[in-house]
């Protein structure tokens, strides 16, 4: 259901918002409070777990808010241990914009026979890190080097390449704690490029990066980093969203 509703969500013109959750960096308390959030008429579309690193148990992070909520729980996996049954779904991804082979096939067939005995819905999506030289924590762990954020021509190549393999979505990522967000150029380039549902996260600090975002082409935005700092924002992001969609 996790494809059939973005895709019917794209063919009516309207755009989502997802919280990304990164288990190491919310206690069960935190959690409480964002479902709180999570729940109200402002809430985004889709909470995506996951982060580079985990220190913590997924699973609990999981059904603690399944238990608390009805949106769509979707792994967002930084390795194969970050895979577990209680989530709705999982964005099995693949990073295309490395030469890393433990990152584009390695982790898949370590997760698959678990996944293939979960139930859950995959979704194969081609993960493409965008930035410069600083490191990003995906750069770190990934060993990959990112496309860099004037490079549209790359950018374009890759998400056809990607396209072309049968990929069920592409993500644009300007990485945790990115200096700043993938840029409307590149976005909206790969936008014209394909014709998968598109996501756009990294570095999107405020509802204006967010409109930007959108505007130029992106179906689904990914913030997780700044409402972890300020949980007001998630608020501002999903009324700029709605105020899009309306």
């Amino acid at each position: 259901m996790l494809l059939a509703d973005i895709q019917k969500n794209i063919t009516n013109g309207r755009k989502m918002f997802a919280l990304l959750v990164d288990p190491d960096k919310q206690n069960e308390a935190d959690l409480l409070r964002l479902t709180e959030k999570i729940n109200s008429p402002a809430g985004p579309d889709i909470v995506l777990v996951g982060g580079s690193l985990l220190f913590s148990n997924i699973d609990a992070t999981v059904a603690t808010l399944k238990r608390n909520t009805q949106k769509p729980v979707v792994l967002f996996p930084g390795s194969a241990m970050q895979v577990t049954d209680k989530a709705d779904g999982i964005l099995l991804l693949s990073l295309i914009s490395g030469r890393n082979p433990d990152f584009l096939i390695g982790q898949h067939v370590l997760a698959a026979p678990a996944l293939a005995q979960s139930g859950i819905e995959v979704l194969p999506t081609g993960y493409m890190l965008i930035g410069e030289e600083n490191y990003t924590s995906v750069r770190y762990i990934s060993n990959t080097m990112p496309i860099p954020y004037n490079k549209t021509d790359i950018a374009v190549a890759t998400a056809l390449a990607g396209q072309m393999l049968g990929l069920k979505a592409l993500y644009l990522e300007g990485g945790s704690g990115a200096a700043k967000p993938v840029s409307a150029e590149m976005i909206a380039a790969v936008r014209r490029a394909v014709s998968l549902p598109l996501i756009v996260g990294g570095g999107l600090r405020s509802a204006a990066d967010v409109t930007t975002a959108l505007k130029s082409g992106a179906d689904i935005v990914v913030v997780g980093t700044s409402i972890e700092r300020d949980y007001a924002l998630m608020d501002e992001i999903a009324k700029t969203v709605k105020g899009l969609n309306d």
